[in-house]
């Protein structure tokens, strides 16, 4: 494991893309469901994507209904949610592995019901003494985020804001100047695990975002094969792998592991 990140928050974020960069390379983001495909082996998947060299990590907090999720993540939302995870139960594992030295920043990735349910100030209270660095909340757009956002920025956590390929130039501008720790890409219309397509015009968008974000950018959704972290590495500042990890995970942790330290040598810029 690596040694743990002093920074908190929205610090260790940048410090994770700052080393990045300094290696000549992008920063790999990946994703895993909490508590799939079981409470006890989540814990030891989390190990094994630290391991195998991601930048930052993002756990899912499943959700009976995950609509901008694919059916890899929607099936571990919801045999996660069958085997009993919970929102407490997120922080608690975010808990043992920061107790064990696991360093890399933690991003919860979450729907806004469960969010409420818990209390805003609640779950960011939760987040900070847990050792959560920011969330990502897909469903919650930024013209009815001002609370969460006020929280967020009290505490130095990242609220990280999602850029689709809907979003006109007025929109990009105004994502790209509220989100913190990075901003994300989607990179196509759909769902999470749809096969990447239309390189061309994702490039084109990159460089757009790229060109109003005070923040690293960084591209998901369809990535799954190294040769598309190394094509996307020379257009963002990060890439993340969410879908293909999860399918991944349900041939255990060394496979996981295996499989992530093949995407993260993929990140080396020529």
């Amino acid at each position: 494991m690596r040694e743990c990140v002093r920074e908190h928050g929205r610090h260790a974020i940048e410090r994770a893309f700052a080393q990045a960069r300094v290696e000549n390379r992008c920063a790999l983001i990946t994703f895993l469901t909490l508590g799939y495909p079981s409470l006890e082996t989540s814990i030891d998947l989390v190990r094994a994507l630290a391991r195998g060299g991601a930048d930052i990590i993002e756990l899912g907090v499943p959700f009976s209904d995950p609509v901008a999720d694919g059916p890899a993540i929607q099936e571990s939302s919801l045999a996660a949610l069958q085997a009993g995870m919970t929102t407490r139960r997120a922080f608690d594992m975010v808990r043992a592995l920061r107790a064990e030295g696991v360093g890399q920043p933690f991003l919860l990735m979450g729907y806004y019901n469960p969010i409420l349910s818990h209390g805003l100030e609640a779950y960011v209270d939760d987040c900070l003494a847990s050792g959560v660095d920011g969330l990502i909340v897909p469903d919650l757009p930024p013209e009815e985020a001002e609370p969460l956002e006020a929280l967020c920025r009290q505490s130095d956590l990242a609220l990280v804001y999602l850029v689709t390929p809907t979003s006109d130039a007025e929109r990009v501008q105004q994502v790209a100047g509220r989100t913190t720790g990075f901003c994300y890409v989607v990179s196509q219309l759909g769902t999470t695990g749809s096969a990447l397509r239309n390189e061309d015009s994702l490039a084109q968008r990159l460089a757009d975002v790229r060109r109003v974000a005070h923040t690293p950018v960084a591209v998901g959704f369809g990535v799954s094969q190294p040769d598309q972290v190394s094509r996307l590495g020379g257009q963002a500042d990060g890439v993340i792998v969410g879908s293909a990890i999860v399918r991944k995970s349900k041939e255990g942790a060394e496979a996981l592991e295996q499989y992530v330290a093949s995407l993260r040598e993929a990140t080396a810029r020529g």
